[in-house]
């Protein structure tokens, strides 16, 4: 049986883009969830229901009444934070992302940084600062992200960070040239 060590280090040969130590079966982002506990029960539940039809909505391609329906979600409990993570995604559908990335803001920042909304928010703000070039900020987002559990987010981190990228490719070249000597001694 192999130690988690051991699985670690396969898991970076087979997969050099990946962090040291990332076994991608250990994702902690299933487990994370929001803390709703400070909310009234009856309007919570009104909340889940809109947000429901509202993605529903915007699996449709109904993205006027999604953006509806998760502003309605926002008036009735303005403190919580998946409804704007979720205005976010139908705003960026939409091509507003200016707004999203305002929606994504409040959303971090009403859930501390923390739960599955504050890393799902965490990695579209990510992925739209990326998008717009702005790798440090997308980097910084990732890294918060990949604290939380997300895998997604770790890979992305990885990618942006330029000391990794450059051990990765260092490593991917050493695995080939075991994997392949022949074709190395070809190349000399």
């Amino acid at each position: 049986m192999a130690s988690a060590h051991d699985r670690a280090v396969l898991q970076a040969i087979f997969n050099p883009t990946t962090p040291f130590g990332d076994i991608p079966s250990l994702s902690q982002e299933e487990e994370l969830i929001d803390d709703d506990s400070g909310f009234d029960t009856e309007l919570l539940k009104q909340v889940k229901e809109l947000e429901m039809r509202g993605v529903s909505a915007a699996e449709a391609g109904d993205l006027q009444a999604a953006l509806q329906l998760f502003s309605q979600a926002i008036r009735l409990l303005p403190q919580r934070a998946s409804a704007y993570n979720n205005r976010a995604q139908a705003l960026r559908l939409k091509g507003d992302t200016e707004g999203a990335l305002e929606d994504l803001d409040q959303a971090i920042a009403l859930s501390g940084s923390r739960g599955w909304t504050g890393c799902q928010a965490l990695v579209q703000r990510g992925l739209l600062h990326r998008l717009a070039r702005q790798d440090d900020e997308a980097r910084v987002d990732f890294e918060k992200a990949a604290a939380l559990g997300s895998e997604f987010a770790r890979q992305q981190a990885v990618l942006l960070n330029p000391y990794a990228a450059l051990c990765n490719k260092m490593l991917s070249e050493v695995i080939n040239k075991l994997r392949n000597p022949e074709a190395c001694e070809m190349q000399q």
